[in-house]
Formats: structure tokens, C-alpha cells, sequence
């Protein structure tokens, strides 16, 4: 026994030393590059299917961005937590800047591909397998051009060859595809069932990117759906599936069958992949304190949303947020903007606020819900 407790002490100081000089040498990330969705689109799919239109971006832009939000996502308070600058969306033709990475996120995007189109479902068609198919070209055109054209223009809006194995890779997807597969009429059951494919392709492109000399993961789960307007607005519950704090049971266990698959896939990565530095961050326990806590963290009304019309939630899916309709011919606009974003946590009914993203980034970024629980600072160290 005393064999045991010496070795035990001897094995948490060497992990203490190991952690002490690893805070001394901090990840220096020269370049972000980031696959998702919505939570973290900067600009895709306003790029390729026309703006997000007012009131978004209202509170920090002063006017529309890309994002479906009154002001910044989580990516964009990791990208300024590096001193880098807000990501472009690669999609985006004008004004875009590449030199600290890009973005691929669309919102709407699922990690394996729909067989619907934007119209008729509202998922995206950049799935994670097309941002992958993007990163590769992005990657290999860089690559290309810098190493045999002399363009100083172009090379001030590009990465340098070498930022690809020195930067930070990181997603947020998985929502869209559980929630398809239930506005598709599918049981719980049934999508608890295509988890492990979703997982698997989710797998085989961190390999791909890891591949062409990606090597540090940062990976959040997805957030209790099961709490946002647009799903429980239009799925059919029973009042026995609604929990105490409004949001719908059954919905935020799927979520967590999802991450708990998810983090089985990051665990065999971690096998798989023996250069790489993969972190798992449980957005969905930050995002779920910070709704079934509202008060007590200064944001009221967990479960409505700030710019909407109508209805329990403020949300109706026919006028969202920046909806008008006709009245005796002329437009007027009935999705308007809450007085004040800063105190909601809920944007239009799908997506979170500034405030929140903010409250949401404060949390994860010191590593205090990610696996192994190391500050995004230090995700470039391998520690398992």
C-alpha cells in the first residue's frame, strides 16, 4: 500500500512538472482553420445564397456579417483570444483575408451529406465532407502558388505553406444531423441509430486533415438542442418529455448519445493518430448551465428568443427573425430585434447570442470542460 501511495505522488509530481513547463511554452497558432456549422459560419452560406439580413450583426458589426447572430461567435472570440484576426468565410469572393486561415462552417452543414436541397430542408449542401474537399484545394492552391508564382498581392492574403502544420483545426458540427433526421419524421430511436456512421465520417476527415499535416484538434459536441425554440416549436411532445427547466427531454438525451459517441471517436483519433493533439470541449454542459441558470448568470427568458415574432418562444419558422409582412401592399417588419440582446441568450429562435457565445467562450477556454483540461493556449501539446 505504501508502495502504491509513493508511486501515485511520484507519478502527480512528474505531472506537475510536465504541466509547469508546458504553461511556459504556449501554442503559438499562426492560423485557424475551422469546419462547421451555423455556430460558426462567418459568412458561407451568406456567400453562396445571399446575405443574412438585418437586424443581424447589429450589436457589434452595426450591421449584417455573415452570421447568424446579433453580433460574434465563439470562433470569433477564439480567433481574438490569439490575437488573429475574425476568420473569412472561404466562400466569400469580397473582402476576404486568408493569411490567419479560413473558414469552411455553412449554416445548415451536417457531417454526412443530405439528400435534400437548401429549399426544401434548410440544411446546407457544404457538409462536412465538401469543407473537407474545399480544404484540400485551398490547401493544395496555396501551396502551388507560393511556391511557384511571384504575386506579393496574392501572398499577403494567403498562409504560409508551413502555417498548415502549425495551426489550429477546429469544429463545431453535429446538431444538423440529429435534428434532420427528427424534422424528417424519424424517432428518436431511429437517429440514435445513424449516430455511429455520422461519427465514423466525422472520423475519416480529422484523418484526412491530419494527413496533409494538421495536428492540433480542438472539437466541441453539440449543445442541448432539446432548449432551442426551432426544435421544440416544431417537433410534436408530450408534456411527460418536457423537463423542469421547459426543454425537451428526450431531444438532450440524443444530444448526449451523440457526444458520448463522439467521444469515443476523439479517444480512438487519439490512438490512430499518434502526432496529434486532439482536445474535446463539452460545449453541451457549459451551454445547458448557462440556460437552466439563466438568472443567476444575468440573462433572462432562457427559452425565447430575442428577434422573432410571435408565438411561446417568440419564434415562428414561416417569419424569422428580419421578417416582414404585407400590409395593404407595403412591408412592414414583424421580426424584430428584443431591446436588449445582451441579457438573452437566445438570438432567432436556433442560434445563441453575443452574449452568450461570450458567456459560452469565458468557460471552455481555460480548458475547464475540455478532455484532457488544457486551455485552448496549450492545445497544440499532446497530454494523454
Amino acid at each position: 500500500m505504501k508502495l502504491m501511495m509513493k508511486a501515485a505522488m511520484l507519478f502527480l509530481l512528474l505531472n506537475q512538472v510536465v504541466q509547469a513547463r508546458i504553461s511556459q511554452h504556449p501554442c503559438d497558432f499562426p492560423a485557424i482553420f475551422n469546419f462547421g456549422d451555423s455556430n460558426s459560419d462567418t459568412g458561407g452560406l451568406s456567400a453562396a445564397f445571399g446575405q443574412a439580413g438585418p437586424p443581424h450583426g447589429e450589436s457589434f458589426f452595426h450591421g449584417p456579417a455573415g452570421r447568424f447572430c446579433d453580433g460574434r461567435l465563439v470562433i470569433d472570440f477564439i480567433a481574438q483570444s490569439f490575437g488573429l484576426p475574425y476568420l473569412s468565410a472561404y466562400l466569400d469572393a469580397l473582402g476576404s483575408n486568408f493569411t490567419h486561415g479560413a473558414n469552411f462552417a455553412t449554416a445548415g452543414s451536417t457531417i454526412r451529406p443530405q439528400n435534400t436541397t437548401l429549399a426544401q430542408s434548410g440544411f446546407s449542401p457544404f457538409s462536412l465532407n465538401v469543407q473537407w474537399y474545399q480544404f484540400n484545394d485551398f490547401h493544395r492552391r496555396v501551396r502551388t502558388f507560393l511556391t511557384q508564382k511571384d504575386d506579393p498581392v496574392f501572398k499577403k492574403l494567403m498562409p504560409k505553406v508551413e502555417d498548415f502544420s502549425r495551426a489550429l483545426y477546429t469544429f463545431d458540427i453535429g446538431q444538423n444531423d440529429l435534428t434532420a433526421g427528427l424534422f424528417q419524421n424519424l424517432t428518436v430511436e431511429e437517429v440514435r441509430a445513424s449516430v455511429p456512421d455520422i461519427v465514423d465520417q466525422f472520423k475519416t476527415v480529422v484523418k484526412d486533415i491530419y494527413n496533409q499535416g494538421g495536428r492540433s484538434f480542438w472539437i466541441h459536441n453539440t449543445g442541448p438542442f432539446g432548449c432551442l425554440p426551432y426544435v421544440m416549436d416544431r417537433q410534436l411532445v408530450t408534456a411527460g418529455q418536457v423537463d423542469k427547466f421547459g426543454c425537451v427531454g428526450p431531444f438532450n438525451d440524443l444530444a448526449q448519445f451523440f457526444n458520448h459517441r463522439l467521444k469515443q471517436t476523439v479517444d480512438q483519433l487519439r490512438e490512430d493518430l499518434p502526432e496529434a493533439s486532439l482536445t474535446y470541449v463539452d460545449v453541451y454542459s457549459v451551454k445547458h448551465a448557462l440556460i437552466t441558470q439563466a438568472t443567476r448568470h444575468g440573462f433572462e427568458h432562457p427559452l425565447r428568443a430575442c428577434c422573432g415574432h410571435g408565438g411561446k418562444y417568440n419564434f415562428n419558422m414561416h417569419i424569422g427573425c428580419g421578417g416582414k409582412v404585407k400590409v395593404k401592399g407595403k412591408d412592414v417588419l414583424v421580426g424584430k430585434a428584443c431591446d436588449d440582446p445582451t441579457v438573452m441568450i437566445n438570438w432567432d429562435g436556433v442560434h445563441y447570442t453575443q452574449a452568450a457565445n461570450k458567456w459560452i467562450f469565458d468557460h471552455i477556454v481555460n480548458g475547464s470542460f475540455s478532455d484532457p483540461p488544457i486551455p485552448i493556449g496549450l492545445a497544440c501539446h499532446r497530454q494523454y
